[in-house]
């Protein structure tokens, strides 16, 4: 499965999760069976190349997310102290991010 965060940073364990609007850029985690099997770094989520993305991660409920929503993504947000795509992706696999809802 694809997950997509905008971030600043090009270091798959530390870039930071941004807001869209300050993003430098969006990571995709190819995340399967429990790991990360790569993260590559793109200037957009629409130059991702992917045919469907499952996830977005936001920084904030606050965001506009109904483009990625309307991509088909299920679309969650961080909580406090997720900060980086390493922290993002653990609490993705316990389930620990929250769902926007509409």
């Amino acid at each position: 499965m694809l997950i997509l965060v905008p971030v600043k940073g090009s270091d798959p364990k530390k870039a930071q999760i941004a807001s869209r609007s300050e993003a430098e850029q969006w990571a995709l985690i190819d995340f399967d069976e429990g790991a990360v099997r790569e993260v590559t770094f793109h200037p957009t989520w629409e130059e991702t190349g992917a045919d469907w993305i499952d996830f977005a991660v936001l920084e904030n409920r606050f965001e506009n997310y109904m483009d990625l929503m309307e991509a088909g993504m299920m679309v969650l947000v961080r909580r406090e102290g997720q900060d980086t795509l390493e922290l993002i992706v653990e609490a993705f696999k316990f389930k620990e991010l929250d769902e926007i809802g509409l």
